[in-house]
């Protein structure tokens, strides 16, 4: 798989990005990278890069949240260490972006260090099983909103399309036509297809660039945590 040195997950409210954004980050310290993983969604409490805080520290991963994530304040403050990920080019930099174009608002303030590096891969996460981005058309209209609020283009798609606890082989090879479609549309690549883990090795037999997915806790579902 190739890795650019920073890598933006941002996508519609529920694509699961910040699941994507988890695995990816703990899958470049497995292969020996220093990185550092950003979380820059300040609109959605609920899912938060954080909640994964103990497993990316004890993979070696340096984990940059908002002030006050995984608390009852509505409106967490962005991180200003969030800078050295963009300036500082000696680690691997994973970037969780908010839902939709409220969300991408934010990462508007770091897309000229991003550009000027230009060692990027800015990705849409799509669900086709998700109501707002059912047709590939529907899709396409997030993903210009999203560069519209940031100013930065995308450059790949990652099919991220399942039905939660339903999901199961066939939902995920049905869904290639959609992505297919997308990526035509647009002219971007699928840069993988995600798939929970132990459906993996059965949907790789049919598609390319499958990348298996530890599903990330949400901090609500967590024992001995206190609200």
């Amino acid at each position: 798989m190739d890795h650019k040195r920073l890598t933006l997950f941002a996508g519609h409210y529920g694509s699961g990005k910040t699941n994507i954004a988890v695995n990816y980050a703990l899958h470049l310290a497995k292969e020996g990278k220093k990185v550092c993983i950003a979380d820059l969604d300040i609109v959605n409490p609920y899912f938060r890069t954080a909640d994964s805080a103990r497993q990316l520290k004890d993979a070696g991963v340096e984990l940059i949240a908002p002030q006050f994530a995984n608390s009852n304040v509505d409106l967490p403050a962005l991180p200003a260490e969030a800078y050295r990920l963009v300036e500082d080019r000696s680690s691997f930099g994973v970037m969780d972006i908010g839902g939709d174009d409220r969300g991408a608002y934010a990462l508007g303030r770091y897309v000229p260090f991003i550009q000027k590096e230009n060692n990027y891969r800015m990705v849409f996460v799509a669900n086709c099983y998700r109501p707002l981005t059912q047709t590939p058309a529907d899709a396409l209209d997030v993903m210009r909103e999203i560069e519209a609020a940031c100013g930065l283009k995308f450059t790949d798609i990652v099919n991220n399309s399942h039905l939660g606890p339903l999901t199961d082989g066939s939902t995920v090879l049905e869904s290639t036509g959609y992505a297919e479609s997308l990526s035509t549309m647009t002219g971007l690549p699928v840069f993988m297809t995600t798939v929970r883990a132990d459906l993996a090795p059965a949907v790789s037999k049919h598609i390319p660039n499958v990348f298996p997915l530890q599903l990330q806790e949400k901090y609500f579902d967590l024992p001995d945590q206190k609200l």
